[in-house]
């Protein structure tokens, strides 16, 4: 008799493989940032992961074939271990910091949200110092979902500004004015140059402005104001509510002439964005506001990346705009978080539309370069308190804010251009000038 020697977890061959064993066109990808104890077995931990993710559990099931393992469980593509200990690990080591990456097959998710990140981040999200970096789609997945309607392209179109960046501006102060005052502030935005306007991520109905009083009222600001002036400016209203609500919001709210939505995409669900923009009969801009990310992305040791909740996802799910935090202005966040969303917002993603990236939070003008400098052409400016806060008043903070966009276009710097106009020399006068490489008052990076 000969007896059974027990086999490591990782020569196990079905769930263990090298990336070139599979193909890639019919796998998600998922890559993550583990820490563990030093003397973990990772081959064990990380058998555990994909097996919990996939087709088993922590015992052994008779159902469980071969045949079955092949066709759905997860498989281990790669263990990367940083820093990468090749013949021992320092006796002080009390953890050790792992990268990994396991396939999941499309076929067993289908083309949806929910379930896709149900696989590939759903139980073991709660596996301790574990966080989601990245995926990786395929088109064969990608190709099951509709994407944005109008994405950068389309809403430069539909507005008529083919080359520059837009200015779309906050209604501030966040909550509490009535209809009317909204879109009175709505109209001296818009008559200040702003491309769009939008209510705050708090605002939907309230006894004293309901949504779709909001929608007339600013519907006929826009008019005013564009009949002065010429401009065209979009009024993103805020349907955000209960997902079985928000296409009924959505079509009350065309119905009453609204221009474009608005909804805080993650608290009512990323697949609820999808039902948005996927239904034909609402033809207009969406925004996807980013309320709750951070209690996401925001731990550096579990969540999931801000680059897949703020870019990939939202655009994958139909989002036209995305608002995020600017590294530059009141929240901390880093630029090169700033960069990697910009990134995945708009280059290319198999056949999904680019989105317009939009990262606000204290912008004021004097930030536009910084901006610029990061994105080119192809960016929101996303203002509020810096238009209605500004010392000439709100119609000369859009000005303002427009007056530097046009400034860095043509390769002018805010000084020279501050020179030549009142409303962009009251704002540098309050707020500054951040140029690249100038630490700013709100840097938090570091701190």
């Amino acid at each position: 008799m000969t007896s059974e020697i027990p086999q490591s977890p990782g020569a196990d061959r079905i769930a263990f493989r090298i990336p070139e064993s599979i193909e890639y066109g019919e796998h998600i990808v998922a890559t993550y940032l583990f820490q563990t104890s030093a003397k973990a077995n990772i081959h064990k931990l990380v058998a555990a992961l994909s097996e919990e993710q996939s087709s088993g559990t922590w015992v052994t099931l008779p159902y469980e074939t071969d045949i079955v393992r092949e066709r759905h469980v997860g498989k281990v593509l790669s263990i990367w271990e940083l820093p990468d200990h090749e013949v021992s690990v320092p006796d002080e080591a009390v953890t050790r910091d792992w990268v990994l990456q396991i396939a999941y097959p499309i076929h067993s998710i289908g083309p949806q949200i929910p379930l896709m990140l149900t696989t590939v981040h759903g139980n073991i999200a709660s596996a301790g110092r574990l966080k989601l970096l990245d995926l990786h789609f395929p088109k064969a997945y990608t190709d099951g979902f509709k994407g944005p309607k109008f994405g950068i392209e389309g809403l430069r179109q539909r507005l008529g500004v083919p080359d520059r960046p837009l200015l779309h501006v906050m209604v501030k102060p966040s909550i509490g004015l009535t209809a009317e005052q909204s879109a009175e502030a709505f109209y001296h935005a818009s008559r200040g140059g702003a491309d769009a306007v939008k209510d705050d991520e708090l605002v939907h109905s309230h006894p004293w402005s309901d949504f779709l009083d909001r929608v007339r009222l600013h519907g006929e600001a826009a008019k005013r104001a564009h009949d002065e002036t010429g401009q065209r400016t979009l009024f993103f209203v805020n349907i955000t509510d209960r997902p079985d609500r928000l296409v009924e919001n959505a079509k009350r709210a065309l119905e009453a002439g609204a221009s474009a939505l608005m909804v805080n995409y993650i608290v009512v669900g990323i697949s609820a964005l999808s039902m948005l923009a996927d239904d034909p009969a609402i033809d207009v801009p969406i925004l996807a506001h980013l309320d709750f990310s951070g209690a996401i992305y925001g731990s550096p040791w579990s969540g999931v990346s801000s680059h897949l909740v703020l870019g990939k996802l939202p655009r994958l799910a139909g989002a036209d705009i995305v608002v995020y935090p600017s590294p530059y202005g009141k929240f901390p966040f880093l630029a090169a978080k700033h960069l990697r969303i910009a990134q995945s917002l708009t280059d290319r993603f198999h056949d999904l539309k680019a989105v317009w990236p939009m990262p606000g939070g204290g912008v004021h003008p004097g930030m536009v370069p910084l901006l610029f400098a990061d994105m080119g052409r192809d960016f929101m400016v996303g203002a509020g308190g810096a238009v209605h806060g500004h010392p000439m008043g709100p119609a000369a903070g859009a000005t303002a804010l427009r007056q530097a966009i046009d400034a860095v276009c043509a390769g002018v710097s805010l000084r020279t251009a501050a020179e030549a106009h009142p409303e962009l020399r009251a704002a540098v006068a309050a707020w500054g000038i951040d140029e690249p490489g100038r630490r700013t008052h709100y840097d938090l990076m570091e701190t």
